[in-house]
């Protein structure tokens, strides 16, 4: 059976419109596919920044790892593993200042693994989470997509492909502090409908 990872960022819970938009981009194919979901709110966050200890921790092969280092490499794992097993990603995020929440950048400090979701090769690096889709749903408030001040965005994408992913669609209700604000939201719940109907 297929599986779903929903990544949301934002602060604002059920109110903010890149979670809601992502989530009934992920309803919706979850309901055509079967597909089961896991839902990751980094907006807990209870997602730890990378330290000096943590990194070795995460680059140490897990049978080569002591108790104090399998600790500190247990929540990287738990992020890995949610990636691998998910078939489709769906990353919800918001723009604060022109980027992504910090929490987002921890998240992706994290499951970026040399050796386990990418590594390095004569040709450059290579991303080993191939065969999966990455929708990215995001709003802005002043910040256009694909904006030379877009920082989140355009990096996210990045990312992602970086890792092997194939970014399939970034769905953005974007500078909605405009006086064409429903107008914005309205085209971006439409294309999520079209994709996930």
């Amino acid at each position: 059976m297929s599986h779903i990872l929903h990544v949301t960022a934002s602060i604002r819970g059920e109110e903010s419109i890149s979670n809601r938009l992502g989530k009934t981009l992920v309803e919706g194919l979850a309901a055509k596919s079967g597909a089961s979901v896991t839902r990751r709110d980094l907006s807990a966050n209870d997602v730890p920044y990378v330290s000096d200890e943590r990194f070795a921790a995460n680059l140490t092969a897990p049978d080569e790892r002591n108790p104090e280092q399998a600790e500190l490499a247990a929540f990287a794992d738990t992020l890995i593993e949610e990636l691998q097993a998910a078939d489709t990603i769906v990353v919800s995020s918001p723009v604060y200042n022109f980027a992504m929440p910090a929490t987002v950048k921890a998240w992706a400090d994290l499951v970026a693994r040399v050796g386990t979701t990418f590594r390095y090769t004569e040709n450059g690096p290579e991303g080993l989470l191939t065969g999966k889709k990455a929708y990215i749903t995001m709003a802005s408030g002043g910040t256009p997509r694909g904006a030379d001040f877009d920082f989140m965005s355009r990096w996210l994408e990045f990312f992602l492909g970086f890792l092997g992913l194939e970014v399939v669609e970034t769905i953005a209700a974007d500078g909605i502090q405009g006086v064409d604000a429903d107008e914005k939201i309205a085209a971006a719940k439409a294309r999520v409908a079209e994709i996930a109907g």
